[in-house]
């Protein structure tokens, strides 16, 4: 009777892990996509003022320099926002792996 009170709560222990990492991926992806929505708005939305801008450009050189600044910011905005996804990525490992870590700690010790 020990053996199966030991191994039900073994189980009941992998099981809370499993839902508590489940949770926190859903929570992480949830993020991840909300930031890359916002992200691809905000993209659309600069290229789209940036078109205008150049359809009412009254010479080749400003029409130049409309679309350098466009390439120097977007650039800038797509590198912020890779460092960004990444450190959402990088939390959304820890997190899943947090309860499994706990579980690794009371086996080990």
């Amino acid at each position: 009777m020990m053996n199966f009170d030991s191994t039900s709560k073994m189980s009941k222990e992998a099981m809370d892990s499993m839902l508590t990492t489940v949770s926190s991926m859903t929570k992480g992806f949830q993020r991840i996509a909300a930031e890359t929505t916002e992200y691809s708005k905000k993209s659309y939305e600069d290229g789209a003022a940036a078109a205008e801008k150049l359809v009412s450009a009254k010479s080749l050189d400003k029409a130049i320099e409309i679309q350098t600044d466009y390439a120097k910011t977007a650039y800038e905005s797509f590198v912020a926002q890779a460092t960004k996804m990444s450190e959402l990525y990088a939390d959304l490992a820890k997190e899943a792996y947090k309860p499994f870590e706990t579980a690794v700690a009371k086996v080990s010790a």
